[in-house]
């Protein structure tokens, strides 16, 4: 979307440059994943890690800092438990993802 925001006013109406521009990055994309080694599991470590970071412990995180004082304590106790589990979450899969590196390296 932000590539084609950079469209001159006279282009962005026609649908020919959007199609374009998504094309190219998805063959680009493409290439990537078939030119470096270990991609698929490079992509699943960054995603274990960041996924759990983005969608279970950032979320509780803030809402506990924000609401500091102010949340019941069945609220404050359920978001550490979630924090927990996301933590424990990306720990093992980082793992598992690690592990998997280096068994294929070897």
């Amino acid at each position: 979307m932000s590539l084609e925001e950079l469209l001159p006013s006279k282009h962005a109406k026609s649908h020919v440059y959007p199609i374009l521009i998504r094309t190219a990055l998805a063959i680009s994309t493409l290439l990537v994943g078939l030119s470096v080694p270990f991609f698929g599991l490079v992509m699943a470590l960054i995603g274990s890690l960041l996924t759990m970071l983005v969608t279970l412990i950032l979320p509780c995180v803030c809402f506990l800092r924000i609401l500091k004082g102010k949340t019941s304590c069945f609220q404050a106790t359920v978001c550490v438990l979630i924090i927990t589990i996301g933590t424990v979450s990306a720990v093992i899969g980082s793992y598992s993802a690690l592990s998997n590196i280096i068994q294929s390296m070897s």
